[in-house]
């Protein structure tokens, strides 16, 4: 009898060492613009709110912010399922939509979410200065675009230059088709002014990894505009413009896109996933 306690005892101490995994919390629809600012807009009332997933009891956790995708009229924020229990923390946004909000609604959404999350994450556990930003499609045109032109996040007082690191999944790189459209343009006539990453070329942006479906299999061109957008960033002297294009994938290239950014956020940004 006492053999048979001691071997449970055993058990048991074993699997308190090594069977112990990470509790992960999710907190639901928070706003991030002010009250006075929610009272004036009702659609920033109902629209702009994000959700928090992230490890409970852990400290100095890194972030990321994930932007939904959907040509920047549709879509709505997700913890992507490949991005849960990993070590880190996801905030999820949403934002304003077209043709309801036009531009650049959706931009200052995105700056206030961010500024948000720099300015509250610390309250969750997490590690302002290891706060990246991401998403796919029309989610990634906006965090291009809040990582390459400082002016979005200067207006909250946040240097974008503390952004950890830009993962862009298969970005629009040019001035996006739905401003294009918003002003009457065709869908295939090109644009890069202001609402354009790629106006925005520096040497001084956090590191930028741009991931894209197969060039034959991408939408309209998406892989050539990621292509110039590495070629210019490296002309303006940034170091750290890594370009990622997925053979046989079309832009839903997410499956392989996630892996291989969780394994670079573990060797490149200090983060240990457990």
């Amino acid at each position: 009898m006492k053999r048979i306690l001691l071997s449970i005892s055993l058990i048991f101490a074993v699997f308190a060492v090594f069977g112990q995994t990470t509790a992960y919390k999710t907190m639901k629809d928070i706003p991030y613009y002010s009250v006075q600012e929610r009272s004036q807009n009702e659609y920033i009332d109902q629209r702009c709110k994000l959700d928090i997933y992230y490890p409970e009891n852990e400290k100095n956790f890194l972030t990321l912010v994930w932007f939904h995708g959907g040509g920047l009229t549709g879509g709505s924020k997700h913890i992507p399922d490949e991005l849960k229990e990993k070590g880190f923390c996801v905030v999820a946004v949403n934002y304003r939509l077209s043709p309801r909000a036009g531009c650049p609604a959706y931009l200052e959404d995105a700056a206030a979410a961010v500024a948000w999350v720099f300015n509250h994450i610390a309250e969750y556990g997490g590690n302002s200065e290891r706060i990246v930003l991401s998403g796919h499609s029309a989610g990634a045109y906006l965090s291009g675009m809040l990582g390459l032109d400082k002016s979005w996040l200067q207006k909250h007082e946040i240097d974008a230059k503390r952004i950890a690191a830009l993962f862009l999944l298969s970005a629009q790189t040019i001035t996006h088709f739905t401003i294009r459209k918003e002003r009457g343009l065709p869908e295939l006539q090109a644009l890069i002014d202001e609402y354009a990453p790629l106006y925005h070329v520096c040497a001084d942006a956090p590191p930028v990894y741009l991931m894209t479906g197969d060039r034959e299999k991408e939408l309209l061109g998406r892989y050539e505009e990621n292509a110039y957008l590495w070629r210019m960033m490296q002309l303006a002297g940034h170091k750290h413009t890594k370009l990622y294009e997925f053979d046989g994938y079309g832009h839903d290239m997410l499956a392989p896109a996630f892996p291989l950014m969780i394994k670079i956020l573990r060797e490149q940004t200090r983060y240990t996933a457990n």
